[in-house]
């Protein structure tokens, strides 16, 4: 029988990029989702006869149960994340329907663990946070904690050239991740950090070099330490090219009023006003993406230090890749774990290897 791949939100840019990946590494049936008739003639997607398009709001409870009920795989693409409820994951537990997203921020990453349990009866495998950062970053995160036989710290950096490739959805999830004091795990204890702060020059691969990174909200600041419980401190931070942009943020995250970044005209205005700054910047700067993976520990009595660093030349293209590598493990069976999960608990290094090495994505270890 034909796989069948429902992709929530497929024709935004991360969205698309993960239909790309699936439509060329698996023979799925392949169906995209969008809210009017509109959107699906605006994707330069062209996914040939195995890609169909249906016309969804996920408010539309009964036709999205059905939609799911029709298909092995769901993909979630449709953010932001940050207010989303997890009924989708809780329809494809309902519906035995494995279940991928490319959620990134901790709110919807801890409404989506609860229901691990009920996934496990289900015999449901749902992974969370699987495209580029979160996800092939989860992934190179533990490949280094497997090389020592006690993992101490570990710092995460992103890096991402303009736009990115995305749309305006990221965009937003930028500006709402500035909102709100989060809390990260530091020398053994939860301390609260402010976004967008504690500046910190980290060397990066070609072309980049050194660039500032700042705190910034994740998911991994608090699956990292669930996941490697030795593990004492938890880093993640971010960065934007050309570093302008960096002090903009900076300057959007400290300097404007909380209640005004707290509206939601203030983010939409935010959002595409960046879009189209970027849009002017692109042909400069790159679309790019570099991720940075340090991790310090114990091995054989010694302290050390094993970083891995990865660079991809369009960062929506890159979470289509984690995404999408992930879902055509779990169509082929070779990825079979019920629980709902994030990708560093889910997906084994040996596998993350092979997904790399299949679409031509290098990570250097140092």
């Amino acid at each position: 029988m034909t796989d069948r791949v429902l992709i929530l939100g497929g024709r935004g840019r991360i969205g698309g990029s993960v239909a790309q990946d699936i439509a060329t590494y698996t023979q799925a049936q392949i169906t995209i989702t969008g809210r009017s008739p509109q959107t699906a003639k605006s994707s330069s997607w062209d996914l040939g006869e195995r890609a169909k398009f249906l016309v969804l709001d996920l408010a539309e409870v009964d036709k999205l149960r059905e939609a799911i009920a029709n298909s092995n795989l769901v993909i979630h693409c449709a953010g932001p994340f940050h207010y989303r409820d997890a009924n989708v994951l809780k329809i494809c537990i309902e519906q035995g329907v494995n279940y991928l997203d490319v959620s990134d921020h901790r709110s919807f990453t801890s409404k989506a663990l609860k229901y691990h349990q009920q996934a496990v009866a289900a015999g449901v495998t749902a992974i969370v946070n699987t495209g580029i950062f979160p996800g092939i970053s989860n992934s190179m995160v533990r490949q280094g904690v497997e090389q020592f036989d006690e993992p101490e710290k570990i710092h995460l950096s992103y890096l991402v050239a303009g736009s990115g490739g995305a749309g305006i959805t990221v965009m937003r999830t930028t500006f709402l991740g500035l909102q709100y004091p989060f809390t990260a795990w530091l020398d053994g204890q939860w301390q609260t950090v402010k976004p967008y702060s504690q500046r910190e020059v980290v060397n990066f691969p070609s072309p980049y070099g050194n660039t500032g990174v700042y705190w910034f909200d994740m998911p991994e600041t608090f699956t990292l330490p669930a996941a490697f419980p030795t593990v004492k401190t938890v880093i993640t931070k971010f960065g934007s090219v050309p570093d302008f942009y960096n002090h903009l943020t900076w300057i959007a995250a400290h300097i404007f009023p909380k209640w005004l970044m707290q509206r939601h005209g203030a983010i939409e205005f935010l959002s595409h006003v960046s879009h189209f700054m970027t849009d002017v910047t692109n042909p400069f700067s790159g679309i790019g993406v570099a991720v940075r993976s340090e991790v310090t520990g114990i091995k054989a009595g010694k302290k050390d230090i094993y970083c891995s660093t990865l660079v991809h030349e369009n960062t929506a293209v890159a979470s289509g890749c984690g995404t999408g590598s992930i879902a055509q493990f779990l169509l082929e069976g070779k990825l079979q774990k019920p629980g709902v999960w994030a990708v560093e608990s889910a997906l084994s290094t040996d596998l993350f290897i092979q997904a790399m090495q299949s679409r031509g994505i290098t990570i250097h270890h140092s």
